[in-house]
């Protein structure tokens, strides 16, 4: 395998994009080797509609468009982002404030530690911002 695999879409920010991001990543990660019906798959699934999620809602309409990027290094390291073009950084709740929504971050950032990974915020060029996570690719299992 390649020591790099990339792969990025670009959707309008529009609640129906959330499950086009969706099934590209799971088709892109299947096709890279993981399996769907694997935990790993569930919580990158997960991970992906919380990100889009964000990208749609907490944009105000302000980011025409999100791209999510997928990239696979050595087939150790998986990097999964979602970049928008809208300044607002995301905002992590306070505990005593009693929300209906608002968790998606926590969840994002516990499924990321889980899989030996990390979630981080980084501004782009052009004013907006990548919210990304990097997780350990599994091994391989062997049938």
């Amino acid at each position: 395998m390649a020591d790099q695999q990339e792969c990025t879409v670009t959707l309008p920010s529009d609640p129906a994009s959330v499950s086009r991001a969706r099934r590209h990543v799971a088709r892109v990660l299947a096709e890279w080797g993981l399996p769907e019906a694997t935990d790993t798959a569930d919580a990158l699934r997960l991970i992906v509609s919380e990100l889009t999620t964000n990208a749609v809602q907490h944009t105000f309409g302000q980011s025409p468009t999100f791209t999510v990027d997928l990239r696979l290094d050595r087939d150790a390291v998986l990097h999964l982002g979602v970049t928008d073009s809208h300044l607002r950084r995301p905002q992590r709740p306070r505990a005593a404030v009693r929300q209906d929504n608002g968790r998606g971050l926590v969840i994002v950032r516990a499924l990321a530690k889980e899989r030996g990974g990390r979630l981080t915020v980084r501004p782009t060029p052009d004013g907006g911002k990548t919210v990304a996570v990097t997780v350990s690719w599994p091994a391989p299992t062997l049938a």
